[in-house]
């Protein structure tokens, strides 16, 4: 177990962020044990072919990612919301020779010929992580990224709606069952860890992240500021291709593609998302969103680039069945 300690200073600078450098990391995981994520299964066979098909060794980042202890220069604090993979690979190629060597002394296990090379000449070992990242990257993990980034969107914004209503406490107990708030401590449930760890005014920042399932990671080094990363909401219909479905009760009321729309936007979605899901044309989609959204079904929400859309309250109670709506 972590015990997080919060004050009134560390709940102010909490914050949401993403980071393409960490999903490279937690994907790379995935890969090394596939039995334990067999949700991304449909990703692993493709990423597997991919890499076979290019004959790209990732050997050196196989062996960073072990079960257990992560470096933490492998993927540091997100310092903005979004930022971009070539910003953070940046930020790697200029950490301490001194700080790579002790993080990966603390790796357990004997180190292997990769591992050895790097910590013998740092720089270069850098230089050599983040053009493999960036390879890596652009092979398995780009051609996904509007999907993956679209249900992290969506998440945040979903927990941002929480806070506005509940406050950090509705937050905080609806990220994962691994994680409760209690009393202005946040505990995690980490099978090989156990501290109390205050977070001293540092905040504390949450990065919904798609290949952490079904686990959460946290680092409390004071050398960065604290993160919790968790599956986003949603998570089980990432790969997901054109299997949406509709009651037919709600179909009778608002019809078949109206009715698909609401039940899949569970969590809120992009009209591509929903688009993707649902088999419909984008043109489809969009006008059908704006007919639900002129009835008070759903509301429209700007997230960066996109715009995502989610069941208003009315919705809930349709799509529910219940007919109990708190005006």
């Amino acid at each position: 177990m972590l015990d997080l300690a919060f004050s009134t200073e560390d709940l102010a600078h909490t914050r949401f962020a993403f980071s393409p450098a960490w999903e490279i990391v937690a994907s790379v995981r995935v890969l090394n044990s596939p039995g334990r994520h067999a949700l991304h299964l449909p990703w692993v066979k493709r990423a597997t072919a991919a890499l076979d098909g290019a004959g790209l060794d990732i050997e050196l980042l196989r062996d960073l990612v072990p079960l257990r202890h992560l470096p933490g220069f492998l993927a540091a604090t997100p310092s903005t919301p979004l930022p971009e993979l070539a910003d953070e690979l940046a930020d790697l190629r200029d950490v301490p020779a001194r700080l790579v060597r002790r993080e990966l002394d603390a790796m357990a296990g004997p180190r292997t010929p990769a591992l050895g090379r790097f910590h013998r000449d740092p720089e270069a070992g850098l230089d050599r992580l983040a053009a493999l990242m960036e390879q890596y990257w652009e092979l398995v993990l780009a051609p996904d990224w509007p999907r993956i980034r679209a249900l992290l969107e969506a998440d945040v914004l979903h927990r941002s709606r929480l806070l506005a209503q509940g406050g950090a406490a509705e937050l905080f107990n609806d990220l994962t069952p691994l994680v409760r708030w209690q009393g202005g401590t946040l505990t995690v449930a980490h099978r090989h860890l156990h501290a109390a760890v205050p977070l001293d005014g540092r905040g504390l920042v949450l990065v919904p992240s798609a290949f952490v399932w079904p686990r959460v990671f946290s680092k409390t080094d004071a050398r960065w500021q604290p993160v919790l990363r968790y599956p986003p909401r949603g998570i089980a219909t990432l790969w997901e291709t054109g299997t949406a479905t509709a009651p037919d009760a709600l179909a009778a009321v608002v019809g078949r593609g109206r009715a698909m729309l609401l039940t899949e936007l569970a969590a809120p979605a992009s009209t591509a998302e929903l688009a993707r899901r649902t088999r419909l044309t984008a043109g489809a989609v969009s006008q059908h969103l704006g007919v639900l959204k002129a009835a008070g079904l759903v509301s429209g929400h700007r997230a960066g680039r996109h715009v995502l859309y989610a069941r208003t309250a009315l919705a809930e109670a349709l799509v529910a069945g219940t007919g109990e709506v708190d005006c």
